[in-house]
């Protein structure tokens, strides 16, 4: 039975008035699962006008009532864990411990938020001037559009954007992707048995169309986005140019720089885990690897022998290493990188294109590809493919392999694979990735710091996570005071720089 969905406004499923819909696929099986409402312009409005509503009793709500909430949120996922990985599961089609794991980080996310006492602390100095103490206070804005990808239903946008935006003492309208609702409707429910109040976290699947009036709507403060670079670029233009907050987490092309000296066989375990792990539908995944000449022949052996004996099945089977890709059309775009690779001149070492799973013949499966002999012109090895693929480029030297890397226009993450102390200090001095992994493929740092892509990985001043979402959630104010004695009292003189000098 396909299952008609709803969107959620004010603690309550809510059911759409819109005649369109988006399909929600089985991606393991290909079967039709739900349809998601694409939401009308006048719900998406409705929705914010929820969030605005919220917005004056929620911010003078004390932090630690509001982390308090954010705890008993934590709690809760760690009680739903299973039922959300299997939702996450059956409609993005990780493997069972890649979406288990999608969940474990937004419960990462959400023990960071509690943290919103301490995190929210100013500064003060007394005496800043004679007689005159200064104060910073860190206050909420307002209303906040998130506006989520399919590839992480929990993680991004209860994890990424909404713990600290509502710990900070904002409210949200969160737009989830149409193709992967189910795990993010079903999260956000808890936050109602949590304690949350109505309209303090909302949310809508809409058309790219109606986008425009989320985040230009003049009640919506800031906006966080994670996608595509053409879009996030388009994003951040408008609600920069409309004064509000934006930060725009986008692509990637994370490379990785292979040493001689490096350990062949854990290296390429790690590469092949951070390659094809969720399928490569994630922006920390790592699609290519620069091996210098003298190691590349005997790392390629290795890692074909691992990538053939990946067990490709259906994501909820336990023993699934490599689950399906998201929708049909994507695996037509990874098939299609594929063949482009060929045509520019890569070597086609491992082909997963017509990867086939007994019983699920249906499902949207792309096996292993490994692409050897990647030459810097090829756009297989400069764009993203988001798919089970890697591509493995030569380099003569350690510099050689660190201008290969960074040529590319993206910098989200970057790896180097190196027993050797001096060559690892100089590549974290001298890549261009936010995100630095020494021997390690997803070099994700855990909540408490920030997730720091550069150049076209990332627009904005303020990543998420961290101190920098504490910050990109909150503006600073800074309260000067000076108390009269008996002797000023009776002065009719006042500075021109009045004690701020």
């Amino acid at each position: 039975m396909v299952e008609t969905l709803k969107y959620y406004v004010n603690n309550k499923y809510v059911e759409s008035k819109t005649t369109k819909f988006y399909d929600v696929y089985n991606p393991s099986t290909g079967e039709l699962q739900a349809k998601c409402p694409r939401c009308t312009s006048d719900e998406v409005g409705a929705a914010i006008e929820a969030a605005h509503k919220a917005y004056a009793g929620w911010s003078a709500t004390p932090p630690i009532r509001r982390s308090q909430i954010l705890f008993r949120m934590r709690d809760l996922l760690e009680k739903h864990m299973d039922e959300l990985t299997l939702l996450c599961a059956r409609e993005h089609g990780k493997n069972w411990v890649e979406s288990q794991g999608d969940i474990l980080k937004a419960k990462e996310a959400t023990e960071h938020a509690s943290g919103i006492c301490n995190l929210l602390l100013g500064e003060s100095l007394m005496d800043a001037s004679k007689g005159y103490d200064t104060t910073l206070y860190r206050e909420p804005l307002g209303v906040f559009v998130g506006i989520s990808p399919f590839n992480f239903p929990a993680m991004i946008p209860l994890g990424w954007m909404a713990p600290l935006c509502i710990a900070c003492g904002n409210t949200m309208v969160l737009k989830v992707a149409g193709a992967t609702p189910m795990t993010s409707l079903r999260a956000i429910d808890l936050y109602r048995e949590a304690g949350l109040p109505e309209g303090v976290l909302n949310i809508v699947s809409c058309d790219r169309e109606v986008i425009p009036e989320l985040i230009g709507n003049p009640l919506v403060k800031g906006v966080s986005f994670v996608g595509s670079t053409s879009v996030g670029s388009k994003i951040y233009a408008q609600a920069a140019a409309a004064g509000k907050r934006v930060q725009c987490l986008t692509e990637a092309k994370n490379h990785a720089l292979v040493l001689a000296d490096a350990p062949v066989d854990r290296t390429a375990a790690g590469i092949i885990n951070a390659t094809y792990g969720c399928a490569g539908e994630r922006c920390m995944a790592l699609p290519v690897v620069v091996a210098e000449e003298s190691i590349a022949d005997k790392l390629l052996a290795k890692l074909l022998e691992i990538s053939t004996k990946l067990k490709v099945g259906p994501a909820y089977e336990k023993e699934t290493q490599l689950g399906p890709v998201y929708s049909a059309e994507h695996k037509k775009s990874v098939c299609d990188w594929i063949a482009r690779g060929v045509t520019e001149g890569a070597k086609l070492v491992l082909d997963g294109r017509d990867c086939v799973v007994k019983g699920f013949e249906k499902g949207f499966y792309v096996g292993p590809t490994i692409l050897d002999h990647v030459e810097p012109e090829m756009t297989v090895g400069q764009r993203e493919i988001f798919g089970p693929v890697l591509c493995v480029k030569r380099c003569k030297s350690f510099n050689h392999g660190l201008k290969l890397m960074n040529d590319n226009p993206f910098a989200n993450g970057s790896v180097i694979y190196t027993q050797n102390g001096f060559y690892a200090r100089e590549f974290v001095r001298h890549t261009h990735g936010g995100m630095v992994g020494v021997n390690v493929g997803i070099p994700v740092p855990v909540g408490f710091f920030p997730f720091a892509g550069h150049k076209r990985s990332f627009f904005g001043d303020l990543h998420c996570l961290g101190k920098d979402g504490v910050r990109f959630y909150t503006e600073s104010k800074c309260v000067t005071s000076h108390w009269f004695d008996e002797e000023e009292m009776k002065s009719t003189k006042v500075s021109t720089w009045d004690g701020t000098i």
